[in-house]
């Protein structure tokens, strides 16, 4: 898996009810907020809101892709307070990872499960350009040391040397959790194991989007609202 290969393409690149004998129950109980409710999927992703919602929503997205940083900065906020929040909607992610320094990013974004996962991502786009940059502009001869290594101690030295251990340090993964996480085969052979089947659904880059099992010619916000909409939502 190729460090340097940066350059990606999107696909266009229960409430609780107060019992008392002596007082009226209120007229309406306060709504559950489905944006606290994650979940691990059978297809490896990690999922926000209610499991039977009407509208399910996958992304296959990558932590180094730009245009997945433009949807996760400007599309999922609407997302969630219009669709998720109410439980008209689920939203999947499922890492379609591109090259070593996504590895690296996805490991550590994904080592504390899903509740953690939503706020690391969100995290490491907004600074994507400053730990992608990092690695990208090595020397040639300082990339080729780090292939050289084998792929446990490469995602550490490439996690080291991007800065991304700080990043996930600021949200609760210590560095000892996230070197663990890093060296975690099991892990990384899960990831590997979502790509392949992405691939085998014609996935070929990224955003990815899918609503309700089918491919949606969607980039953006502006592009999947008009999907849900005519799907009920």
């Amino acid at each position: 898996m190729r460090l340097a290969a940066i350059a990606v393409t999107a696909a266009l690149c229960v409430v609780p009810i107060a019992s008392s004998a002596a007082k009226t129950p209120p007229k309406s109980a306060a709504k559950s907020d489905w944006s606290r409710t994650f979940s691990i999927t059978p297809d490896g992703g990690f999922r926000m809101g209610n499991p039977k919602a009407k509208l399910a929503i996958v992304e296959y997205g990558s932590l180094t892709c730009p245009h997945c940083r433009h949807f996760a900065q400007t599309a999922v906020k609407p997302l969630v307070d219009q669709y998720v929040r109410s439980g008209k909607a689920s939203y999947e992610y499922r890492s379609f990872v591109l090259n070593g320094i996504d590895l690296a990013a996805t490991l550590v974004a994904r080592c504390r499960g899903p509740a953690h996962f939503f706020p690391m991502a969100e995290r490491l786009y907004a600074t994507q350009p400053v730990w992608v940059e990092k690695v990208s502009k090595l020397p040639q001869d300082e990339q080729d040391k780090l292939q050289a290594l084998p792929q446990d101690a490469m995602m550490v030295a490439v996690a080291k040397v991007s800065g991304l251990l700080p990043v996930a340090a600021a949200q609760g993964i210590s560095p000892a959790q996230a070197e663990a996480c890093l060296k975690d085969q099991g892990a990384a052979d899960g990831l590997m194991k979502i790509e392949r089947a992405a691939a085998d659904l014609g996935v070929r880059g990224t955003p990815t989007f899918y609503v309700n099992g089918k491919e949606v010619a969607a980039h953006d916000w502006a592009t999947l609202e008009p999907f849900l909409e005519q799907s009920g939502g």
